[in-house]
């Protein structure tokens, strides 16, 4: 049967199902909600004929007020925008189940990318041997991270996760019900979660999506790729960083850490417990009833009576199991092995830890703790340290660094985050004892500038009585700065006898993290991405210099600006001069319910992941290396744009236009996290402290997406200017790395929504500022267009693009209240004597309509 082009799928059972299913709101027996539904698309109407006009937010909404409420008094006006923000909120959540109930439909699951294809390949090209190499020694982790850029409440992610298999179903009695239910739903916390609660909502994910996934993918491998033989290895893992992410977090304390830990182990044992009940019911056979009755004991107990207690180590349940199966071969003919042997991959998977609590601390403060720590020996009239240390050079301090050691106790110390950050270290072996040593076995240190911080890390973790302690040290290297840096850092600590020496015992890996969100914040777009990959390609070299295999982890977050768009494209483009022996990436908020919400869209997203990796180190090893001249041209393309993007970060109206005109400071209004909305605690916005979520989000509600694409027109502009655009059309045509890079810079500009803040061109203050923004927008996007030989932005994915638009209308009214609303603001603090009741009600309005708006894009921030 002839298949549909994608983007005829995505109309059929996308876009015509929301339509359906939207009309279904209007019938539901709400106060005002009939009222509200009629009201909205009109108003949805004059909002795009308003902005195709050059009418500010303000006149729209006061031509809607005048032409279809009847004389309404402002408190009625408010009272409809809220309901309208409420209505709007529910839109979404409708097409995001729809789009998700979709998603095997619109997506070709068995296509390019997948398992399938990969097993094709390998036969078509003979290179089956070379495939089972590369899966025995390659690694998928997929990080959930504490960063929260998902507003959905855990109640509505329930009635999703309901409404989309309904909607899957096609039962129109379930979705109604369900639509209701979603009406009367809150749609907000009232409290801030604690970051043991944001643990407890990224579990359920574990739970429901990845433990399935991830034992099917690899139960798959086995059966049709090594005829049947067991993988040892851990194919694919799981990090996770809410109760371990210190960094900027003052509520993650010990106990969050060790309590997150116990339900990390919890849940895994109960997945284990529930498929070895179903078992139970299968193995009913003489020789196995017994065994697998006692199993399914134990795990009950440690489960549901244990209160921290284990019934059952690892070990022994594997050796049970494997018992049964061998039985199940000798004597009962294989009977439900497949079963047993999908157990069994699972277990190998995720141990008794599930996911591996990743501890992250900033190296600013351990500069604080360890000072602190070399006070109290020095002043402990103790010989640990130099009394001059102090006075040391940073080699001399390495050198002392890297022979101390003690048995330090946190209590002795008076500094909360002293304590604290020693208390991490302890806590990590108390997850070792319980969960293995999986459960908890990375430091991370984010901001890290030099050898020394990693070595202070180092010697504060062996002075923790840790002679040779199982714990990866894993530097974060951010800015512009750090990256071109990092390789020399590198080579400081691996001709570190100590260090060195720390590093055999890991198996001769080094794992190094290389931020996004933070680069970009710093550099801009291109540089931040050239600098990462130029970075990969130097600490490949040094680490493979000094027998250290690199592992690479990227912190991406969900928008191209963060490292987000087509990631599996980035790994399929790294050449032979990139170490690619895992793919490491953190996933959070939106990006993690819109790319691994459903078992679908997991195992989708997995697969292309594992296929990218396949792609470069089977398939094709030397096609993807960048020539002398494409990295030549790279370099003057990041470098142009990275001066274009600091006089513009430089502009005496940065700051003050982030601070008055986005919506910045409303961030710290939602409760959608434990975090800070900004390191410091200062009054006034220092750039340096702002983190990288609000940042990006921000930018992102003004529907202006800088950090995605500026700085890139103004650099191919100067390759048309002197005419050698051939130069960068080839490269875009040639390297896959490069026209990934533009491409996501396209999702940015599409993303995109200039008309909203036209208005802002005429602001006495921020007028220029608003115009610099307009003209590399303008001229981003007709370069873009032009080098990819487009009419129209992402014209090559219409799926997509077809997504985005539908999203961005359903937020138009959204987007526009925000801003009527932030006008009427700035309009009452100019009166002689504000109205600050009615300022707060206008407050409100802003933090409320954040929600929508970041839920719609769901790749944002």
């Amino acid at each position: 049967m002839y298949t549909l082009p994608k983007i005829e799928r995505f109309n059929r059972d996308v876009l015509s199902k929301y339509h359906i299913y939207n009309s279904v709101f209007i019938t539901l027996p709400f106060d005002s909600i009939d009222n509200t539904g009629v009201l909205l698309p009109l108003f949805t109407e004059t909002c795009e004929t308003g902005f195709k006009k050059q009418e500010t937010p303000k006149e729209i909404f006061d031509f809607f007020s005048n032409k279809f409420l009847n004389n309404a008094s402002e408190t009625e006006k408010i009272d409809l925008m809220f309901r309208f923000i409420q209505y709007i909120e529910r839109q979404i959540v409708l097409f995001d189940a729809i789009e998700d109930a979709a998603f095997p439909e619109v997506n070709n699951m068995e296509g390019r990318g997948s398992l399938r294809d990969i097993k094709e390949k390998s036969d078509a090209k003979e290179k089956d041997d070379e495939l089972v190499d590369f899966l025995e020694n390659f690694n998928v982790r997929t990080v959930l991270t504490a960063h929260p850029t998902q507003f959905y409440p855990g109640p509505v992610l329930g009635i999703i996760n309901d409404l989309t298999e309904a909607i899957r179903q096609n039962d129109l009695l379930q979705i109604k019900q369900l639509l209701a239910q979603l009406g009367k739903t809150p749609f907000i916390q009232k409290e801030k979660p604690n970051p043991y609660d944001e643990a407890v909502s990224l579990i359920w994910f574990l739970e429901n999506v990845f433990y399935a996934t991830a034992g099917e993918i690899v139960h798959y491998l086995q059966k049709n790729i090594l005829e049947g033989n067991a993988i040892q290895n851990q194919l694919i893992k799981l990090g996770f960083w809410p109760g371990g992410d210190r960094d900027g977090n003052p509520f993650v304390t010990t106990d969050i850490t060790l309590k997150v830990a116990d339900r990390l182990r919890t849940s895994i044992l109960k997945c284990y417990y529930v498929e070895m009940r179903n078992l139970k019911r299968k193995l009913t056979f003489s020789d196995v009833d017994t065994l697998v009755s006692d199993l399914e004991h134990k795990l009950y107990r440690s489960v549901f009576y244990s209160k921290g207690e284990i019934f059952i180590t690892l070990e022994e349940l594997l050796t049970q199991l494997n018992k049964i199966r061998d039985i199940i071969i000798e004597k009962h003919q294989s009977l439900y092995l497949d079963e047993l042997e999908a157990l069994l991959v699972k277990i190998n998977l995720f141990g008794f830890h599930f996911a591996t609590l990743d501890i992250r601390q900033n190296s600013k403060i351990h500069n604080v703790v360890f000072k602190d720590v070399v006070n109290y020996y020095l002043n402990s009239g103790s010989d640990v340290f130099p009394k001059n240390y102090y006075d040391l050079t940073e080699d001399e301090k390495i050198v002392v660094l890297s022979k101390v050691k003690g048995n330090l106790n946190p209590a002795d110390f008076e500094n909360e985050i002293t304590r604290s950050t020693l208390e991490s270290v302890q806590a990590i072996k108390t997850i070792q004892k319980n969960n293995g040593e999986e459960g908890a076995n990375r430091y991370i240190i984010s901001n890290n500038e030099s050898a020394l911080n990693v070595m202070e890390t180092f010697a504060m973790i062996r002075l923790n009585n840790w002679d040779t302690p199982s714990v990866d040290i894993i530097p974060l290297f951010e800015s512009v700065d750090d990256l071109q840096n990092a390789h020399q850092i590198m080579e400081q600590l691996y001709t570190n006898p100590e260090y060195s020496k720390h590093l055999q015992s890991r198996g001769n890996e080094q794992t190094i993290m290389l931020g996004f969100s933070d680069g970009t914040k710093d550099g801009g777009y291109l540089m931040a991405n050239w600098s990462i990959y130029q970075a990969k390609i130097s600490l490949t070299e040094i680490s493979r210099k000094y027998g250290i295999k690199a592992i690479f982890f990227d912190g991406r977050g969900g928008p191209p600006a963060r490292g987000g768009g087509k990631t599996h494209k980035f790994y399929a483009s790294l050449g032979p001069k990139i170490e690619n022996k895992e793919i490491q990436i953190t996933v959070q908020g939106q990006t993690i319910s819109s790319n691994f919400g459903t078992l679908d869209s997991c195992r989708y997203n997995i697969e292309n992941l594992l296929s990218a990796g396949v792609t470069n180190k089977v398939f094709s090893k030397e096609k993807n290396e960048l020539t002398a001249e494409e990295t030549e041209i790279l370099t003057q393309l990041a470098n142009l744009g990275y001066d274009k993007y600091l006089s513009f970060k430089n502009h005496p109206k940065f700051i003050p236009y982030l601070e008055k005109m986005s919506t910045l400071k409303y961030y710290s209004k939602t409760n959608i996290g434990s975090r800070p909305s900004k390191r410091s605690k200062s009054e006034g916005l220092d750039f340096a402290d702002l983190r990288a979520i609000p940042f990006v989000g921000s930018w992102s509600q003004l529907k202006q997406n800088v950090p995605g694409f500026f700085g890139v027109g103004s650099a191919l502009k100067h390759f048309e200017e002197t005419g050698q655009w051939d130069k960068v059309s080839d490269l875009y045509h040639n390297s896959l790395f490069f026209k990934t890079l533009l491409e996501n810079s396209m999702m940015s500009l599409a993303k995109s929504f200039l008309p909203l803040t036209a208005y802002m061109s005429k602001d006495p203050e921020f007028g220029e500022f608003w115009q610099i923004i307009y003209d590399e927008f303008s001229e981003t996007k007709r370069l873009l267009l032009k080098i990819a030989g487009h009419k129209t932005l992402m014209e090559n994915y219409p799926d997509g693009i077809a997504s985005i638009q539908i999203r961005e209308r359903i937020v138009l009214p959204l987007l526009t209240i925000q801003q009527y609303a932030l006008l009427r603001i700035n309009e009452l603090n100019k009166e002689n004597s504000p109205n600050e009741e009615l300022i707060k009600v206008y407050e409100k309005i802003v933090t409320r309509s954040l929600f929508g708006n970041t839920n719609a894009s769901r790749n944002s921030a």
